[in-house]
């Protein structure tokens, strides 16, 4: 054997070749949307190459076509697994513009929409999560499972309040365009208070799993630096130490009436973002129940009636507003020329800020690694691509 055989020997299969692997965007894990270029030295990752654009839709451009009435029920389709709050940022962004004043009781029901609306989209995160890690977790088909059953009991109570169970057009410049029904309130109760007990279930199956156990700590760590430098936001920022939720730091909707904690973990890894939302879903259910015990009475709009093309006309100016999302600050910048549609509309989607950092964070992980590091900062790509 010559030298160079040698030396290839020495260093071990990894440092003798790189490989080029398409993850995606056929790869269960990124749910036909994404695609990373992984280049590989043996199983470990040593660069990603993240590749976006499968769903652009022109959101943005929309926006110029479609009246300030027509548009809500198009910003909730930007994340389709949290479009209540999607539609928050957008009738909040017009609001800030023309100086619409929005009745209390119509600000406790969208506070109640969009915690109901956490709950909903980490229920999916949490079971989509296991699911994508496989085999190896052990039972992560089983808490798919369990936890579509929740988030079905929450999208329930969305179709018994708007008619519709995905994308819902609640929110309209002013205030809701729906009240709740008679008994809503009660069945809301009920539903939050199963979902509260199901929580523990949840934790005593994965975490006295050492797989998932092995598979979340230590992976994918954003350290407190990084995360403040790359501009995430939600529970990914909050999982790496910083104490920053919109809702605490500019309260908007009447936040500043309810009592709730912002859970933050340092460690940074998955375990420590797995971490963060389960305690939110913990926080978002007391969030609803103090929201229901105080709800006011009175109107649900300022601008009642107004449910036709081309009614609302904004002022000209301009305003950016954002809430406290599932996966992080959702944005929506808008400029009006006082006509009854936006002059220009700029989203900021929490998934695209937050799916920034998996290029800092997956080399040196092994390649299943990556789906564990990928499914924990919960992208939505219609968000990213817009």
């Amino acid at each position: 054997m010559d030298i160079e055989g040698r030396q290839v020997l020495e260093m071990g299969y990894a440092g003798a070749e790189r490989l080029t692997m398409n993850m995606g965007p056929q790869h269960p894990s990124s749910h036909g949307v994404f695609r990373a270029i992984l280049t590989l030295e043996g199983e470990t990752v040593v660069a990603v190459d993240a590749v976006i654009g499968y769903l652009h839709r022109c959101h943005e451009k929309l926006s110029e076509t479609l009246t300030y009435t027509q548009y809500p029920s198009i910003a909730s389709k930007t994340d389709y697994v949290a479009a209540m709050t999607s539609e928050l940022a957008y009738v909040r962004a017009a609001e800030m513009v023309g100086k619409i004043d929005v009745p209390k009781r119509a600000q406790y029901l969208r506070v109640i929409a969009a915690e109901l609306q956490r709950v909903a989209s980490h229920c999916l995160w949490l079971g989509t999560w296991c699911l994508d890690m496989g085999g190896a977790l052990g039972g992560g088909a089983t808490v798919f499972l369990y936890c579509i059953r929740e988030r079905e009991d929450v999208l329930d109570l969305f179709e018994s309040l708007t008619g519709a169970r995905l994308l819902y057009g609640f929110h309209q410049v002013g205030g809701t365009r729906y009240d709740i029904p008679a008994g809503w309130a009660q069945k809301c109760r009920a539903t939050v208070d199963k979902i509260d007990g199901r929580i523990n279930e949840f934790e005593a199956m994965l975490e006295s799993n050492a797989f998932f156990m092995a598979r979340t700590q230590g992976v994918g760590t954003v350290s407190r630096e990084l995360a403040q430098e790359v501009g995430i936001s939600g529970p990914l920022i909050r999982g790496s130490g910083v104490n920053y939720d919109i809702r605490r730091a500019e309260p908007y909707s009447s936040y500043e009436d309810f009592d709730f904690k912002v859970p933050v973990e340092t460690a940074g890894d998955c375990f420590a973002r797995y971490r963060v939302r389960m305690i939110e879903f913990r926080e978002s259910i007391k969030i609803v129940r103090q929201a229901l015990d105080g709800l006011p009475e009175g109107p649900i709009s300022s601008r009642p009636g107004v449910k036709s093309v081309g009614q609302v006309r904004i002022p000209k100016g301009e305003a950016y507003a954002r809430v406290e999302g599932a996966r992080g600050e959702v944005g929506c910048y808008l400029i009006a020329d006082g006509s009854a549609k936006p002059y220009r509309m700029k989203w900021r989607g929490a998934s695209f800020s937050n799916l920034a950092v998996l290029p800092h964070i997956i080399p040196g992980h092994k390649v299943a690694d990556v789906v564990a590091i990928m499914g924990s900062v919960d992208p939505v790509f219609g968000e990213v691509d817009r």
